[in-house]
């Protein structure tokens, strides 16, 4: 068995392992990345984020020339299916990983080993790769190894798709369903009916809760679902009891109001979530594990302070962007000794729903708010006022803000409509920066851009 010594580890080498991996290797430590791929990529490029916005960036055009057409603008559209995903894996394969591994190649400190990892004890990971078991030392070690798609225990689970079978880089599904079935209304679930609603797919949501975005905040919620696309049936409150196959394709049964219907469809998609990987071995490497995911601080550090665990795997934010802050943080904590000089900001990472319109939101919102005692003041703007909204003809949503009493500090906000993904990045960086309702009037954004309604929401306040 080879074994050597290097100064850091990281199990995964996604979002949450190789910002900080890069960020070590460049300030002279020397780094393995261990991941089961092989591949820089992550969930996000292998079958997730990535993937998934450059099939539904192809259904944005795509309602926008359907817009200009009715605007008077004519010409032939068609979606070739086989195209978009063509334009999916150049994205995957050339923009993305291609990239990653160059730069990983230029630095002689970082090394990537494919091979599956396990703690064998608190300064020691075991890797099983193609060429044999080799057991690599660190002073610290970085678990990074993400999330996967969760498959509850439903008779008939075995029948339907998930995310993985749309986005991933040779995805199964290569063909457009006449019908689809999405089971779960959370982000996933509405993306991908959202995106197939638009190249022509008839599609039905069911969702066991009693909102779209269960978790979420149920103003937002309620917003979005106010603005979805109409030709997207939504069912709340229906329970999925099996999955079945049928003359026709599959048959779906569900439970609601007390009641058993059933609902046929060519394909299902089983969006029920994603769960946390986590390594063999934390425990025994005195990593405390509670309800599936190991504890962290703000610095991400585990109760083993060199072990450090971001991104997915602690399930706090399970977004790319927020694996990439964590990855940071704790690249900028080990360069000091291990000491929590990094800690992530939770409330000032933005979570935007891809549908149609997009949805966003960062910081603290009314729910939560009251659930703490926080009294919040709110000031909105209507994308119906908007010139931006105007010009492209999307005129539903609006910018809503929450701020502290007295301070006028914002404290979070929400997007639904033009832009959302956009603008919830300056409204986040508001939030971090703990500015006022008083600096955000002042601040000149530009005309004709949605973002003007950050100020003028915050004009209404001052």
């Amino acid at each position: 068995m080879l074994e050597s010594s290097v100064d850091t580890v990281t199990i995964g080498a996604g979002g949450g392992a190789y910002p900080a991996g890069f960020r070590l290797a460049r300030a002279g430590l020397k780094v393995v990345m261990v991941d089961s791929r092989g591949v820089m990529s992550g969930n996000c490029l292998a079958e997730g984020c990535v993937p998934s916005k450059a099939v539904r960036e192809v259904a944005q055009l795509y309602r926008r020339a359907g817009a200009a057409e009715a605007m008077g603008i004519t010409g032939s559209l068609c979606a070739s299916y086989e195209g978009v995903l063509a334009h999916k894996a150049w994205v995957q394969n050339l923009r993305y990983r291609q990239h990653a591994e160059e730069l990983a190649a230029a630095d002689p400190r970082l090394r990537l080993v494919a091979g599956s990892a396990k703690l064998i004890d608190p300064h020691t990971v075991e890797v099983e790769a193609p060429t044999g078991t080799q057991r690599i030392s660190a002073r610290s070690l970085i678990v990074a190894s993400g999330s996967d798609v969760t498959v509850p225990e439903l008779p008939g689970a075995e029948l339907c798709l998930t995310s993985r079978d749309f986005f991933a880089l040779e995805p199964s599904l290569r063909h457009l369903p006449g019908s689809l079935v999405v089971i779960g209304a959370g982000y996933i679930g509405l993306e991908v009916a959202s995106i197939l609603h638009t190249f022509g797919t008839d599609v039905e949501v069911l969702e066991m809760e009693e909102q779209i975005l269960p978790g979420m905040d149920p103003g937002f919620a309620s917003l979005l679902r106010s603005n979805l696309d109409q030709g997207i049936r939504v069912r709340l409150g229906a329970k999925v009891e099996a999955v079945a196959a049928s003359p026709t394709g599959l048959l779906v049964t569900y439970r609601k109001a007390g009641r058993t219907a059933t609902v046929g469809a060519e394909k299902v998609l089983l969006a029920v979530g994603r769960h946390p990987v986590l390594p063999e071995g934390l425990e025994e490497a005195g990593v405390e594990v509670k309800a599936g995911v190991p504890l962290v601080n703000h610095a991400l550090q585990t109760t083993a302070p060199h072990i450090y665990a971001p991104g997915d795997v602690n399930g706090r934010s399970m977004l790319f962007h927020a694996a990439v802050r964590q990855s940071l943080a704790v690249a900028n904590c080990i360069l000091q000794g291990d000491r929590p000089v990094d800690q992530v900001d939770w409330l000032a990472v933005p979570t935007t729903v891809f549908t149609f319109p997009e949805a966003a939101y960062v910081g603290l919102l009314p729910a939560e708010a009251k659930e703490l005692g926080v009294e919040v003041l709110e000031a909105a703007y209507s994308f119906e006022e908007d010139s931006r909204a105007q010009i492209l003809g999307e005129l539903d949503g609006e910018v809503r803000l929450f701020f502290a009493p007295g301070s006028l500090r914002l404290l979070g906000g929400w997007v639904v409509g033009v832009d959302a993904a956009q603008l919830i990045g300056e409204m986040g960086t508001a939030v971090a920066a703990g500015l006022n309702a008083h600096q955000l009037a002042r601040f000149a954004d530009q005309h004709p851009m949605a973002s003007e309604g950050i100020g003028k929401a915050a004009r209404k306040l001052v």
